[in-house]
């Protein structure tokens, strides 16, 4: 179970990376460079308070899983 818990921690750090990817380069960075203002309260909003929560999260339980923190021995 330990193994598997490792393999899903890298699961978990590769998807914060693609989360960043697109919380920037789809949703984040365009819609800022939007001329209407909806778009571009959203983007920030997107880009300054979501995006740095949910990659946090998905790195920091990654890389916890990883390392082994949440291994049998440890609980």
């Amino acid at each position: 179970m330990d193994t598997v818990k490792k393999i899903l921690g890298i699961v978990w750090l590769i998807l914060a990376a693609v989360v960043a990817y697109y919380g920037l380069s789809v949703f984040g960075i365009p819609k800022i460079m939007s001329d209407k203002q909806e778009d571009n309260v959203f983007g920030w909003i997107i880009l300054v308070i979501l995006v740095p929560i949910i990659v946090g999260g998905l790195a920091v339980f990654g890389w916890y899983s990883f390392k082994g923190e949440y291994s049998d021995d440890k609980i």
